[in-house]
């Protein structure tokens, strides 16, 4: 079914329909959700909010072919409530141990990169290759103009290719033993 039609269906009142749509997207909302959070009871409680505020404004989308971005966008504004519930409220115990050695062997993945830029640096970097939103969709999903879109990509390209190039340069100058 063409995704514009099961998006009219949802939009029309169609609650199987509704379901649907949430089930192909779950693992996109998730994995959203997942990057900016973190913590697994965040992420349940980002995306089943999501879920719930979608619903109850399906009757505000104006544009069905971009349902995507509107329900990433309600995501994204769960998400950042929650960063800053949490960051009022950092128990001691909740504060990383600090790594006395790190060694440059230790794997490097790149969904592990990305989650160490910064907040605007790794949303757009997920939405846009991960979740694979244009820049438009993306800029609409944060608010924000496509140029600081574009910036931001930029920023965070840059930065993850000085990580890699990095690891890359230790890795070839060390010797084995």
């Amino acid at each position: 079914m063409d995704p514009t039609d099961l998006i009219n269906q949802v939009i029309s009142g169609d609650r199987d329909a509704f379901i649907r749509l949430i089930r192909e997207i779950e693992n996109s909302l998730y994995n959203t959700a997942k990057s900016m959070l973190r913590k697994e009871e965040d992420v349940a409680d980002a995306i089943q909010e999501t879920i719930l505020k979608a619903y109850k404004s399906l009757h505000t989308i104006r544009e069905p072919q971009y349902f995507k971005t509107w329900i990433f966008r309600i995501l994204i504004n769960e998400c950042n409530t929650l960063l800053s519930r949490r960051s009022l409220s950092t128990s001691y115990a909740e504060v990383p141990a600090k790594q006395e050695f790190s060694s440059p062997f230790d794997e490097v993945d790149m969904r592990e990169a990305v989650d160490q830029l910064d907040e605007q640096k790794k949303v757009v970097i997920v939405l846009h290759y991960f979740e694979d939103l244009s820049l438009r969709q993306v800029a609409e999903a944060l608010d924000i103009s496509e140029s600081a879109v574009k910036m931001r990509l930029s920023r965070a390209r840059q930065e993850l290719y000085h990580k890699f190039k990095n690891f890359r340069e230790v890795k070839l100058h060390v010797k084995p033993v």
